[in-house]
């Protein structure tokens, strides 16, 4: 049984959960938020973390020692230093992505996870998605593969509060934006794919709010050896365009990349210059048996019972590769970062 302690009582926390409580080798043993008076009205909305203990300061949480883990689901801004506090402390560490705000501070949280021996996971449900990972497996039949594209847009909630000086953590200037809070999940798959791209090329939209200046909608070329990779995020309009893995011998494509629900494959067919049948594609997908965050969950504990302190799939340097692209792309459009 791994005890994990809860840090952020936010919406995330909660879709988090209800994953979590999936997985019977976990026990919410601990919740922190800002004051106890949250801390103890989430626990009473979750039966599944009935009996935890309630704490207000992250240290005093991390050095508990009844709690295995922690779980981060607090802003962006935040996940570099309580992370480090927790690994530090000895506690395995699960943080909600992205996992830092640029490379520098990711790097960081790397060397403190490998210098105390403890695991640290980015929580980026789409890589671990089960039809994610059966377009994965089916990659080899499509090669050579020569274009990702991928869309992440995402009206915010916020934007219409935004746009009367209201400012949100979903668009503080250098945490946070639409390339770290959605543009990510077509970055990370692509990346954990693919590797490192040999250029990028980016273009942001650019709002200016009473704090700075935050990117709210972008896109980006990212060019590869014999490929190239094409993504769209926003914070400030929606997109139904499905994810697509274009190779010579085929397509994979995926409804939807942060939570896949259908993946498809489409064998290449005899060229016929649009006057032959459409080639037929074949769902490689199945429902999902569990909810969607179950499945980071699922990863964490069976990487820390194989006795390894890094995920193969969510690895570190996937993440760190993943900021540094984040911090070139914000760079080329001006757009302010923290370091």
């Amino acid at each position: 049984m791994i005890r994990f302690g809860i840090i952020g009582t936010g919406r995330i926390s909660d879709w988090v959960l209800a994953g979590a409580a999936q997985d019977p080798r976990i026990k919410i043993a601990a919740v922190c938020s800002r004051t106890a008076d949250k801390a103890s009205e989430f626990i009473s909305r979750h039966p599944e973390a009935a009996g935890a203990k309630v704490f207000t300061d992250v240290a005093a949480m991390a050095a508990d020692p009844e709690i295995d883990a922690i779980y981060i689901g607090t802003p962006n801004q935040t996940h570099h230093s309580y992370t480090i506090t927790c690994l530090d402390a000895g506690k395995h560490v699960l943080c909600e992505k992205p996992l830092a705000v640029c490379a520098d501070e990711a790097r960081e949280m790397a060397e403190a996870a490998r210098r105390n021996g403890c695991l640290l996971m980015e929580a980026m449900i789409s890589t671990l998605n089960p039809n994610f990972r059966a377009a994965v497996e089916k990659i080899e039949d499509i090669k050579p593969v020569r274009q990702y594209s991928s869309y992440f847009c995402q009206y915010s909630s916020k934007y219409e509060a935004l746009k009367k000086g209201i400012m949100a953590s979903a668009f503080q200037p250098g945490t946070a934006g639409a390339l770290r809070d959605v543009g990510i999940y077509t970055l990370y798959p692509l990346i954990s794919i693919f590797g490192k791209p040999v250029a990028i090329s980016s273009e942001s939209m650019i709002f200016k709010t009473p704090e700075g200046e935050v990117d709210v909608h972008g896109s980006m070329i990212l060019r590869y050896e014999g490929m190239d990779a094409t993504i769209t995020y926003s914070k400030i309009c929606d997109s139904f365009i499905p994810t697509e893995i274009s190779g010579e011998n085929g397509n994979l494509i995926l409804d939807a990349v942060h939570i896949a629900r259908k993946t498809e494959y489409i064998p290449h067919a005899v060229p016929t210059s649009g006057q032959g049948p459409r080639p037929v594609s074949r769902v490689i997908s199945e429902g999902l048996e569990y909810n969607e965050y179950y499945y980071e969950f699922k990863e964490f504990v069976d990487v820390l019972e194989s006795g390894r302190r890094e995920s193969m799939i969510n690895s570190l340097d996937t993440s760190i590769a993943v900021m540094e692209i984040i911090d070139e792309a914000l760079a080329q459009n001006k757009c302010p970062s923290t370091k």
